[in-house]
C-alpha cells in the first residue's frame, strides 16, 4: 500500500481532509519538475492499466503521460478487449489484472462495476469517472483554485448545470474541505436528496441549491459549468436544451460574481449551449490551466497509491 492509507481512489469521501492535502502538496511540489523535466522517475518498470467505456481526450493522455513522468507505462484497453460485466466478471478482471499490472485506471458508466473491481484487485485502482463521480476531475479542479486564489478555503463555488457526477463530486469534496459549494439547476435536475443527506452525514458539508442562476452566482470565487447533456444522455438532449436555457454562462452572469471570479469548465465545452465564447476565452477562464492539471494531480494520486522499489 502506498502513502496515503487506502488502496483506491474511488471516491474523494474515502479520505481525510489531511490526505487530500497530501494530494495537492505533491502536485504542487512535482508540477514545475515535470514542465522542466526535472522530475525523479520513482516509479520506474510499474504499469497502469486503463480500461476505457467511455472515450476521452484530457482522462486518456493525461494519465498516460503521468505514469510516463514517473518512469512507468501504460496500456490502453478498451471494451472490446475485456467485456467487463458481460463477457467476464469484474471479479476475474480485477485478479487477473492485478497479476499483470500494479495499477488501473477505469472510465466507465456503472460506479457499481469500479467497486467490485476494486473490491477484488491487489493493486490500486482508480476511478477516472462514473457516471456517479468523477473526483479526479475535482482534485485537478481545487489545484486550479488554488493555484490563482491561494486556497479553496472559505471560497465560494458555485456549479451552474445539471447535478451529474462533477457536481456530486464537488459536494463530496465539500465535506472535507471548508467552502461553500451551491448547484444552481432547473427543478429536477438537482443532486438527489438521499446523496447530499449522506455527505451532510460524513463530514461538515456547507451546500445549497438555488434555483435562480443570477442569485446563486452573486459574489461566487468559481463559477463551473459543464455538459448540459452528458454521454449516455444523447437522447434527453432536446428536453434539456429548454430545460437549461436560462442557465448558460454569459458575461452578463460572470459579472455578478466576484470581480477576481474564475469561470471553470471540465470540458468538452459546447460553447454557444452552455457557455458562451466571450466568458470560455474571457479574463475569467482558466479551463486550460485546469485541463492541463488532471495530468499533475492524477501523476501524484498514483505516486501516492502504488509503491515505489524502497516501499515493497
Amino acid at each position: 500500500m502506498g502513502k496515503l492509507g487506502r488502496k483506491d481512489f474511488i471516491s474523494i469521501r474515502d479520505f481525510s481532509k489531511e490526505e487530500l492535502y497530501t494530494i495537492l502538496e505533491l502536485c504542487k511540489k512535482q508540477k514545475p519538475l515535470a514542465r522542466n523535466f526535472t522530475l525523479e522517475p520513482t516509479h520506474p518498470g510499474r504499469v497502469l492499466a486503463c480500461i476505457f467505456h467511455k472515450p476521452s481526450l484530457r482522462t486518456r493522455i493525461s494519465f498516460e503521460i503521468a505514469i510516463r513522468q514517473l518512469g512507468g507505462s501504460s496500456l490502453y484497453i478498451t471494451d472490446k478487449e475485456i467485456g467487463i460485466g458481460h463477457r467476464e466478471a469484474p471479479k476475474d478482471v480485477g485478479e487477473v489484472l492485478s497479476r499483470y499490472v500494479d495499477a488501473i485506471m477505469i472510465r466507465t458508466f456503472d460506479h457499481g462495476m469500479v467497486e467490485e473491481l476494486a473490491a477484488n484487485a491487489r493493486v490500486p485502482v482508480i476511478n477516472g469517472l462514473t457516471d456517479l463521480l468523477h473526483p479526479c476531475q475535482i482534485m485537478g479542479d481545487i489545484m486550479t483554485i488554488v493555484e490563482h486564489l491561494g486556497t479553496i478555503e472559505g471560497k465560494k463555488v458555485v456549479f451552474v448545470g445539471d447535478g451529474n457526477n462533477v457536481a456530486r463530486s464537488w459536494v463530496n469534496a465539500a465535506c472535507r474541505l471548508p467552502f461553500k459549494f451551491v448547484l444552481t439547476s432547473p427543478d429536477g435536475y438537482q443532486i438527489k436528496d438521499s446523496f447530499i443527506e449522506g455527505a451532510g452525514k460524513d463530514g461538515n458539508l456547507d451546500y445549497e441549491w438555488i434555483e435562480d442562476p443570477l442569485e446563486a452566482v452573486k459574489g461566487a470565487d468559481v463559477v463551473y459549468s459543464d455538459v448540459w447533456a452528458s454521454m449516455g444522455q444523447e437522447s434527453e438532449k432536446a428536453e434539456r436544451m429548454t430545460a437549461f436555457r436560462k442557465y448558460q454562462i454569459d458575461d452578463r452572469m460572470m459579472s455578478l460574481a466576484g470581480a477576481n471570479s474564475l469561470f471553470m469548465h471540465c470540458l468538452p465545452a459546447h460553447r454557444g449551449e452552455e457557455v458562451t465564447d466571450s466568458v470560455i476565452d474571457g479574463r475569467h477562464s482558466v479551463v486550460y490551466d485546469e485541463a492541463e492539471n488532471r495530468m499533475h494531480i492524477q501523476r501524484a494520486i498514483i505516486a501516492l497509491l502504488v509503491p515505489t522499489d524502497k516501499e515493497l
